[in-house]
């Protein structure tokens, strides 16, 4: 199959992006691993398909596919590549589109400055709605938010866990770039605790409006960004009483600023493409 792609990436994590509303598409998982290889593929961290909505109200349809094949709920920093990928191509003419995705509904907005904002819709916290299994666990109060602890390889990690359409775990560090994220983030990822999977992050908090972030993502590994995980962790952190709205969220890739005021959290940061081109696969 031959197919013609963009490259294209926001803050360092690195996007295969797919025009699936001018040419019919079903990816199985072997083309998207081949897609993401970055030794005899593309290479990308995820491989975003873009399809038409047939839904009043929604302008897109948006699936998300893990380097490892697997399609997964949400993709922060893959909404604000989507929405800049629809304009140039000319799929739309809007500056706001409305797109479904497995975790929602999201509305990305292009930005006078060249940066895009969207609309993550509202975090959730329950247990069974990560899902996260609490069987035989207590949790811990952390400011209006709690912890729960959480076993890897005979160590007990506080974890706070967050839904933002799809499953976080966030831990507070000391020092992120000491944190065990490619020793521990891979444990955490594959936990029996998280049936579906868990992206794993490790927040350093500077200040009450400052933070550092690394994340293993779940079919990924650690990315340079996470847009979906600096919204969980910005998230828990206001939850716990550490920081104050908005939240700038620096990665190993750039930086990215979360707001949240109680209701739905918005992500601002950059989008960029890198390339076009065919591949046969």
């Amino acid at each position: 199959m031959r197919l013609r792609f963009t490259k294209m990436h926001g803050a360092g994590n690195d996007f295969v992006v797919l025009d699936g509303v001018r040419q019919a598409l079903a990816l199985r998982p072997e083309q998207v691993r081949a897609l993401a290889d970055r030794h005899r593929g593309v290479g990308a961290d995820q491989v975003l398909l873009v399809e038409a909505s047939h839904e009043p109200g929604i302008d897109f349809s948006y699936r998300i596919f893990n380097a490892d094949g697997g399609e997964v709920e949400q993709c922060g920093n893959g909404a604000r590549c989507f929405v800049r990928f629809v304009r140039e191509q000319g799929l739309t003419d809007k500056s706001r589109i409305r797109v479904r995705t497995l975790g929602g509904v999201i509305s990305p907005a292009l930005e006078s400055d060249g940066r895009v904002t969207v609309d993550m819709g509202s975090p959730a916290f329950a247990p069974e709605q990560i899902p996260f299994e609490t069987d035989g666990l207590a949790s811990e109060p952390w400011g209006e938010g709690m912890t729960w602890p959480l076993e890897i390889d005979g160590t007990t990690r506080p974890i706070a866990v967050v839904s933002m359409g799809n499953p976080h775990a966030v831990q507070r560090v000391a020092d992120v770039e000491r944190a065990p994220v490619r020793s521990e983030g891979p444990l955490i990822e594959r936990s029996a605790r998280f049936p579906q999977r868990v992206n794993a992050g490790f927040m350093q908090v500077h200040d009450r409006h400052r933070i550092s972030l690394r994340v293993w993502e779940r079919g990924a590994g650690e990315t340079l960004a996470c847009g979906s995980g600096a919204c969980a962790a910005a998230v828990a952190g206001i939850r716990a009483g550490l920081l104050d709205s908005p939240v700038d969220v620096q990665t190993r890739g750039g930086g990215l600023t979360i707001a949240w005021e109680g209701e739905s959290v918005h992500m601002t940061g950059p989008a960029e493409t890198v390339f076009e081109g065919v591949i046969e696969i």
